[in-house]
């Protein structure tokens, strides 16, 4: 695992999008798995910046994302076919037949979760799965005490991250925001080629520490990635302040970025 710590959030997403470009460049017809949320929304915008000015097309590549709610359309303004549209899709050149996204309507959720997992291995596999990670330590949608070879499957909520993600919902309503998802579970996420990880602000600066500093556990399903080949963590000086080995971590990830 690589950390990169940056000045800012700017500066990180930056990084990141260039790590993405590079991928997109070398392989234009690569698998990315794409996460929602606030924390990826400026590497999209750079993204978004790198299309328009020609330096990369995404017109041959093909898309999976994380998860979504289970019981919101992809119309609704808080499902994540709708948030993606918006922050990334209808910014790029990509082709919407080639963006996949979890169907939250889906009459038999365990046969939609099997498909989707079949349909990205079909597709070659993910070769780089972008990745937010919560307050809690968790990736996707695999709280706290998720198998760390947990697969594609709609999951329950805590109480903490519905209340996290009630100021979304019509004014923070907690009675608004769905308490299932579908998600890609720890062990799918974990045979990506490559994973890249954005974490920002002070507020996530316990689940970085967890996530690299702490023994992999289920308690924090983020850990898992401790024991994967191609990890990259980007995150601001305030997301890596109770970093013990932060000073190693930016010399260690700045020789390693020069090559």
């Amino acid at each position: 695992m690589e950390i990169v710590i940056c000045k800012s959030k700017e500066e990180a997403s930056r990084k990141a999008a260039d790590m993405i470009a590079a991928l997109v460049k070398k392989n234009p017809k690569c698998v990315l798995g794409l996460a929602t949320g606030s924390t990826p929304v400026a590497m999209y915008s750079e993204l978004a910046k790198d299309v328009k000015a020609k330096k990369i097309s995404f017109k041959q590549v093909k898309t999976w994302n994380l998860d979504e709610y289970y019981g919101l359309a992809p119309t609704h303004d808080q499902s994540y076919r709708y948030f993606m549209n918006e922050n990334l899709f209808k910014k790029i050149d990509i082709q919407l037949k080639n963006t996949h996204v979890l169907n939250g309507l889906a009459k038999n959720p365990e046969k939609e979760c099997k498909s989707y997992e079949a349909a990205i291995k079909r597709a070659g596999g993910i070769d780089l799965q972008v990745l937010g990670i919560g307050s809690d330590g968790h990736i996707a949608f695999n709280e706290p005490g998720t198998s760390l070879k947990s697969r594609t499957s709609m999951v329950h909520l805590t109480p903490s991250t519905i209340k996290d993600n009630a100021r979304l919902f019509f004014g923070g309503n907690m009675d608004e925001v769905p308490k299932s998802a579908l998600s890609m579970g720890v062990g799918t996420i974990c045979e990506a080629k490559k994973i890249v990880l954005l974490a920002f602000g002070a507020g996530k600066a316990d689940a970085v520490k967890g996530m690299v500093e702490g023994g992999m556990s289920q308690f924090c399903t983020a850990s898992a990635l401790q024991a994967h080949n191609d990890a990259w963590v980007f995150c601001d000086e305030a997301a890596a302040s109770k970093l013990k080995l932060k000073e190693y971590y930016a010399w260690r990830s700045e020789t390693v970025l020069k090559g």
